[in-house]
């Protein structure tokens, strides 16, 4: 049966039927977000914040002589540590956390960011991601796939159920997301494998057709 559309007058003049759509692009990053950092504890703060301080700017020194510039702090913490002995909480001192986030466009040289870090006196590996620098661009591509796969469903359904639909939708809501999970950090005993794989794009509408 060949489609038709048709012009809409007024909302009493024609039913509708909602669908959805979604589309789905895999990208490969270009990204690389490294947040690790320097966690120190023991009794006396006084003696600990110097501490950690001084081995966050070796790991700082380390990482620039080997060429790493994007660096910032995203966090720095002093907490108190306790612990319960037979129901009774007991002191046990500090814990101070300094944390810094590296951005690298080389992803190969990932492990190499760690390992330095870590040699360097770094002992708290937080998360490592791999983004893609512009996602707005595949984030469209994606929408408009989602767009399409509405259409289609639209179609289809105006096919099977013999229904003059206007294949334009009259209203259209979106809601989308940018899947880029963190990837888990092991150590190994020699150099730091790190592989990015690719980033899944999604965007997802809701799309309200009138026949």
């Amino acid at each position: 049966m060949q489609e038709a559309t048709t012009s809409i007058a007024s909302p009493e003049s024609y039913n509708t039927m909602t669908l959805t759509g979604q589309g789905r692009v895999m990208a490969q990053p270009d990204l690389a977000v490294i947040r690790l950092g320097v966690q120190t504890d023991g009794v006396d703060l006084d003696t600990i914040q110097p501490q950690n301080a001084q081995i966050t700017q070796n790991v700082l020194d380390a990482l620039q002589e080997g060429g790493i510039e994007n660096i910032r702090t995203v966090q720095y913490t002093i907490d108190k540590l306790y612990d319960y002995e037979n129901g009774t909480q007991v002191d046990r001192g500090f814990k101070v956390i300094n944390l810094m986030e590296i951005r690298a466009e080389d992803l190969s040289g990932v492990g190499n960011i760690v390992d330095t870090a870590v040699s360097a006196g770094a002992n708290l590996i937080e998360m490592i991601s791999f983004e893609a620098s512009e996602p707005s661009v595949y984030y469209q591509q994606a929408l408009n796939m989602a767009m399409m796969d509405a259409i289609d469903k639209a179609r289809t359904l105006s096919r099977s159920l013999r229904l003059r639909t206007n294949l334009t939708p009259i209203k259209i809501v979106e809601s989308g997301s940018v899947i880029t999970p963190p990837l888990p950090y092991q150590r190994e005993l020699a150099s730091t494998p790190v592989l990015p794989g690719d980033i899944s794009i999604e965007a997802s509408l809701t799309a309200v057709f009138a026949y």
